[in-house]
């Protein structure tokens, strides 16, 4: 191999950052980074396995894995054989890291022109301290990015030919609070906005609903080019589960939000994370749980199994059974799909602006996707009226 080969696991931010160390490593050769995730059991077993498969493919290369695994279960992970070295999560976007030269630019321009979206990481780390959740080890404190170091590189992708910008983070809506005067989140959003009006899509990664702020409510419910997706980090629907869990928000919260919002936009689009299995339900929050999902309307539901992770509260509380909280799950997934099937159904027929991506397919602005026409050219906004569905995209 030549360039180096960057494998990115887990949430949109190790996207993003992988992005930046394509950058930081352009001139590197003979080099594997696998950059991890430890959010579950199954998402370290995931690490492991890609690990295994990149040194199959690459036997002679230098292979450096980075990430939160390697933060989190550093012992594990430099033990495998097939790892040469690690670098610390919180150091991997330091050129010095790498030992290469620190003048790298902010983002490897042929990437971007490979990609039709742009992920910017604006905030890392976590102050909260969920009990299931390991992320604070692997990231660290919340921090922020400046609005001008945001607007610098929105820039930077727009230039590089990027058609819609998506603002990522750990705990996104806790952008700001650490920044002079602690501005919110919707602050950066309306930054943005003015500073590019000719950027066509704005779009949010999963986001704490119980921490929108009043100005980001009246961009996400009257901004046209904000996207009417809404992707919560709900985690549960049954509040004696959310106060287990140590999340910041009730039932009623998430209702009362996705009301508000859809009576002002009702074509919002809600995504939400949800755990199955979670210690201590029993059928009735179970039930709870698989009724968020119409109650809400979720259209774009990540379910996950819940599987302990040492070290964590919720891993010394009495557990469910793992072939209940497997069935759990399913169950969970069958109700996410059929409400999936069910909103895809309701756009046929219906002219909607979808990005074109590479591979035949694209999104519309509520993140439906799309199968796109013969002869799309990626990274253009198309008019595409499906006439049905096909393996679960509009077509």
């Amino acid at each position: 191999m030549s360039a180096p080969a960057i494998i990115s696991l887990g949430c949109r931010m190790n996207i993003a950052e992988s992005e930046r160390m394509r950058a930081i490593l352009a001139g590197e050769r003979d080099l594997v980074v696998v950059n991890s995730c430890a959010v579950t059991g199954e998402a370290l077993r995931q690490t492991r396995q890609a690990i295994r498969r990149a040194r199959r493919d690459h036997p002679q290369a230098r292979l450096v894995v980075t990430g939160c695994a390697a933060e989190i279960d550093r012992a594990q992970i430099g033990a495998m054989d097939e790892v040469d070295g690690l670098v610390a999560n919180a150091a991997k976007l330091d050129p010095r890291s790498w030992n290469v030269s620190g003048d790298a630019p902010p983002l490897a321009r042929q990437e971007t022109l490979a990609r039709t979206r742009a992920f910017i990481a604006v905030q890392n780390g976590c102050d909260h301290a969920c009990t299931f959740c390991v992320i604070p080890q692997g990231r660290g404190a919340s921090r922020s990015l400046a609005i001008a170091e945001v607007l610098g590189e929105v820039g930077q992708h727009l230039a590089a030919g990027a058609q819609e910008v998506v603002l990522t983070g750990v705990d996104l809506t806790s952008w700001g609070h650490d920044l002079p005067d602690a501005p919110r989140l919707g602050t950066l959003v309306q930054a943005i906005l003015e500073a590019y009006p000719r950027l066509p899509r704005l779009r949010l990664s999963s986001m704490d609903g119980i921490e929108i702020d009043p100005l980001l409510f009246e961009l996400l419910a009257q901004e046209p080019r904000v996207m009417p997706h809404l992707h919560l980090s709900l985690q549960h629907g049954a509040d004696l589960i959310l106060k287990r869990m140590k999340r910041r928000h009730s039932r009623a919260d998430a209702v009362k939000l996705v009301s508000r919002l859809k009576a002002l936009r009702p074509e919002i689009a809600v995504g939400a994370d949800l755990i199955a299995g979670f210690p201590t339900e029993d059928a009735a929050h179970h039930a709870e749980n698989l009724a968020i999902i119409d109650e809400l309307d979720i259209v774009h539901a990540h379910i996950f199994p819940y599987s302990p992770r040492p070290g964590t509260p919720a891993a010394r509380m009495p557990q469910v059974a793992r072939d209940v909280v497997k069935a759990r799950a399913a169950d969970l997934r069958a109700r996410a799909a059929a409400r999936r099937a069910a909103w895809l159904g309701t756009l046929v027929g219906e002219t909607l602006p979808v990005l074109a991506e590479h591979g035949g397919t694209g999104y519309a602005p509520n993140y439906a996707p799309v199968a796109l026409p013969q002869g799309s050219i990626p990274g253009t906004i198309i008019d595409v009226t499906p006439s049905g569905l096909r393996e679960g995209l509009l077509a």
